[in-house]
């Protein structure tokens, strides 16, 4: 392949999430383009299992799509070099009140490619504890449900379920462990 390369690197504009960046490449045939990147910490996700296999699962409202979503907890990290496990673990507990025996990574996605480098890790929790309340930030209103496996499953293949990171971790332990 020709190399592409980046000339410039302009800072748009400095989020409280993320930060959005014009980039001009220059392209193997000489021309300059601009393309856009949303630059990103990066985050942690966790498929929770309780003992009775049901999963945990957080329903709040997505400002982009203006609905409610169901999801797997998860958060963005602290900071770009934060150990995504340790994130997993607080952001279970933050957002159900659940800490853990036992956290097992999965994989790590990339949500989208084409102009955002946020970085995903998730991870499996089991020997889940209810220890606590959440402890959510202060503009997080998050509610708290347990489905099977099946359920879970079920709301994916038929569309109510679209969050990527939720799908990808759902699946993977489905995989995994041959469920």
């Amino acid at each position: 392949m020709d190399e592409i390369k980046r000339i410039d690197r302009t800072l748009i504009t400095k989020g409280k999430v993320i930060d959005y960046y014009q980039d001009t490449m220059q392209l193997p045939n000489g021309d300059t383009v601009k393309w856009d990147l949303i630059d990103h910490d990066g985050a942690a996700a966790v498929v929770a299992v309780r003992e009775d296999g049901k999963l945990l699962m957080v329903r709040q409202y997505r400002n982009p799509l203006e609905r409610y979503t169901l999801e797997i907890p998860a958060g963005k990290l602290n900071t770009r070099d934060e150990d995504p496990k340790i994130a997993a673990e607080r952001e279970l507990a933050e957002e159900t009140g659940y800490v853990c025996d036992d956290i097992e990574y999965l994989t790590t996605i990339y949500t989208t490619v084409a102009f955002c480098d946020e970085k995903i890790g998730l991870y499996l929790a089991r020997g889940l504890k209810d220890r606590h309340p959440q402890h959510l930030d202060e503009d997080e209103f998050v509610d708290v449900e347990s489905y099977t496996l099946d359920e879970v499953r079920k709301m994916i293949f038929e569309g109510r379920i679209q969050d990527s990171k939720t799908i990808v971790g759902i699946l993977m332990y489905a995989s995994k462990y041959g469920l």
